[in-house]
């Protein structure tokens, strides 16, 4: 979230245009798939209470609640966490 904030607040005081700062975002999330999917190879399992879930515009929203995130190394309780998701194909339009 202080990428998005951060650019709403460059918006506003008129550093930025806000063509420009979705045009940041949107190379923001190819970047981040890209490493992802190049080096990242480990996987986790995430188990919890879903609280709410949500598809619009081809985006996925859950909020799950007393989450169990699991890999190899270790496992972490969060009491509340939202996770977004797209079809990483939609990026490259």
């Amino acid at each position: 979230m202080c990428l998005t904030e951060t650019l709403d607040e460059m918006v506003q005081s008129g550093t930025l245009s806000p063509e420009l700062a979705i045009q940041v975002l949107v190379q923001f999330d190819k970047s981040m798939t890209e490493a992802l999917e190049a080096q990242v190879k480990s996987k986790v399992t995430i188990k919890g209470h879903l609280h709410t879930y949500r598809f619009c515009d081809n985006v996925w929203t859950f909020i799950l609640q007393d989450a169990l995130f699991k890999s190899e190394e270790l496992q972490e309780n969060v009491s509340r966490v939202k996770i977004v998701a797209c079809d990483s194909k939609l990026l490259t339009q």
